[in-house]
């Protein structure tokens, strides 16, 4: 892991000093932050409401927590019941400018490591764009029949009404519960009181839902009908690659398969480059999130593990009972 991120951490791991010397500048962010919710609340700053029901999912601390898996379930969940969603985002780390539909044949560079994943994996209408209400007029525009929208990340983009609010806490939790920079806070704590639903994806905090990432089974990267098992790439030497918020759960995730490997860590959607893949052995083994940026940079095999999320109890019946006027069950 890059120093920079290191020392970032080992700041949020506790309050010590440093985090004591940032904590003015976090209680100034946390100032305008509520400055901005107020101004929205009454009116002084216009939200604005799209023509379908809208679902946000984010969280309230800096770094990936698990949101793009819970909007892929949630992609595919929806659809199960009849519904027809389309997802917007940010498009974090792409360069296209304004709005953009993603296309099976973007690059990360242009519309985001996240989007392209959604995109490829849920098989439904996904939308780039800073402006999330430009982004979902577009998507309404072209997909007429698109009858809920999910918003990747979105929480703290108050313009966007939204009908439901989700937000994911990973194993971490709060760190030390102070606002950027001095912890990793985007939002106070008791934000969560008012979201419609947490999700912990390993936390152990207070929860009314639960999120658990399954793979098991190994996909060679540009040959996707071509499969490995843990047993398979046993005995090679292998050198995992992670890129999410947090990299270790991606390596202890690879441990509890049984694999020996030599871990890499990097920050959240990192710009990889072929120097960084440059490693004696035998295969990469890498997430999905960092694989659509791997293409080209390197000639060892790359084995790629999809997980998938299971939540319980049912969140997609729960969002479904309250875009649709009913009290959850």
């Amino acid at each position: 892991m890059p120093p920079s991120k290191r020392s970032v951490e080992s700041v949020w791991r506790q309050r010590g000093p440093p985090a004591w010397l940032l904590l003015p500048l976090g209680l100034l962010f946390f100032a305008v932050v509520a400055l901005r919710r107020i101004l929205y609340r009454f009116g002084i700053l216009r939200g604005e409401r799209l023509a379908v029901p809208v679902v946000v999912v984010g969280n309230i601390t800096a770094g990936g927590s698990g949101k793009t898996p819970l909007v892929i379930w949630l992609v595919d969940e929806l659809g199960r019941r009849g519904r027809k969603p389309g997802v917007v985002s940010r498009g974090y780390g792409g360069g296209v400018a304004g709005v953009h539909k993603v296309s099976l044949g973007d690059t990360p560079e242009a519309v985001g490591d996240e989007p392209l994943l959604i995109a490829r994996r849920a098989g439904c209408p996904v939308v780039v764009g800073r402006d999330r209400v430009a982004a979902g007029r577009a998507l309404l525009a072209e997909h007429p029949d698109c009858d809920v929208i999910l918003c990747d990340d979105g929480l703290q983009h108050n313009r966007l009404v939204r009908d439901v609010e989700i937000a994911v806490v990973d194993r971490r939790g709060l760190w030390n519960g102070w606002p950027l920079p001095a912890g990793p806070l985007r939002e106070p704590i008791a934000r969560l009181d008012s979201v419609d639903a947490v999700v912990a994806n390993g936390w152990s905090g207070d929860a009314a839902f639960r999120m658990t990432l399954v793979g098991g089974e190994f996909r060679r990267l540009g040959e996707v009908s071509r499969g490995a098992t843990p047993h398979d790439l046993a005995g090679l030497r292998l050198h995992a690659v992670a890129g999410i918020g947090e990299p270790q759960r991606f390596f202890d995730h690879l441990a509890a398969l049984g694999l020996a490997f030599t871990a890499h860590a990097f920050p959240d959607h990192h710009a990889y480059t072929a120097a960084d893949l440059a490693f004696d052995g035998d295969a990469i083994l890498a997430t999905e999130k960092d694989a659509v940026k791997f293409r080209g940079l390197t000639k060892m095999a790359v084995w790629v593990l999809p997980v998938t999320a299971t939540v319980t109890p049912d969140l997609a019946q729960f969002i479904l009972e309250k875009i649709d006027g009913r009290p959850p069950a």
